[in-house]
């Protein structure tokens, strides 16, 4: 999630910290056939009956409008309250997961946030981890979607217990798409804010990027940090096509060490309104849901 430069102060930097949860495999679903040389390591099918909640076992719920004790309106301006309530968050009992902002009577919203229980997703020592989803994006257009701001990213796991150390200690948004437009924007947050050799607060962006069909539609979306090649690389897809890459001699060599040098949590969200969508207006519709077939990370 683009972090704009209004809320720095309450991002400080802080040690960095490994997390201790071990990465093993996780058995392949009957359903998921990984492509040559991958194994899969962690996934959700979002199976489960209509109206229930996610696997607590997998995800964890950010409530509220902050990090505990950390920026308001999770550093980014955004003016939705997330909740654990089925009516933000829930299986739709079809195998698929659904984050619905909903706008109440006097204007209020409030919307759906999770991130990854594991916090060490990173590649195998000399090898590449791909970590993608196949997402609706809401069904929403540059009129009634304005404020819409849906996500698919990571976050490095030493910034859970701290929440602080933005953006130091990294981040890859993977895909997000902002007001309805038609595009998506791939994003590598990392260094110093403001600044930076990832320019901050901005990062190294794709910049907006052709997503026609996208909201409405399971799309693909995919990122492959590979650990393989020198310099090292972090790639972005849709539908398999490779549309944005970042290479580690991009940045400084401290920026890229400090991080890459720990694993990430994945994080699925809609927010409403904030610096880099807008608030919404009266013409923004309620209800539009983001929905999430699967996640899924693979090893190479």
């Amino acid at each position: 999630m683009y972090v704009t430069a209004a809320f720095p102060a309450a991002l400080l930097f802080m040690p960095r910290v490994r997390s201790a949860e071990p990465m093993t495999a996780t058995p392949m679903p009957p359903a998921v056939v990984a492509a040559p040389g991958w194994t899969l390591a962690w996934a959700d099918e979002f199976t489960g009956p209509a109206n229930t909640g996610v696997d607590t076992t997998k995800w964890i719920h950010d409530l509220g409008t902050s990090y505990p004790g950390g920026a308001a309106n999770w550093g980014t301006g955004e003016i939705e309250t997330m909740t654990n309530s089925t009516a933000n968050v829930h299986l739709d009992g079809r195998g698929h997961l659904a984050i619905t902002p909903i706008r109440d009577a006097s204007g209020a919203w409030t919307s759906g946030r999770i991130e990854t229980r594991r916090t060490d997703f990173a590649p195998p020592l000399g090898g590449v981890l791909a970590v993608e989803a196949s997402i609706q994006l809401p069904n929403v257009n540059s009129e009634n979607g304005v404020g819409y701001w849906p996500a698919f990213w990571m976050l490095g796991g030493p910034f859970r217990g701290t929440y602080t150390d933005w953006p130091n200690v990294g981040e890859i948004d993977i895909a997000e798409s902002i007001s309805g437009r038609p595009s998506i924007f791939g994003t590598l947050h990392c260094g110093q804010l403001p600044g930076g050799s990832c320019k901050e607060p901005n990062g190294l962006s794709s910049g907006q990027t052709s997503c026609i069909g996208c909201a409405g539609h399971f799309r693909v979306y995919r990122v492959e940090w590979d650990a393989r090649v020198s310099p090292r690389q972090i790639r972005w897809y849709r539908d398999g096509v490779n549309y944005f890459s970042v290479k580690q001699n991009q940045v400084s060599p401290a920026d890229w060490a400090a991080a890459t040098n720990h694993g990430y949590m994945i994080i699925l969200n809609v927010a409403i309104g904030g610096g880099f969508p807008g608030t919404p207006t009266a013409r923004t519709l309620s209800g539009m849901s983001m929905v999430v077939d699967y996640v899924r990370v693979f090893r190479k």
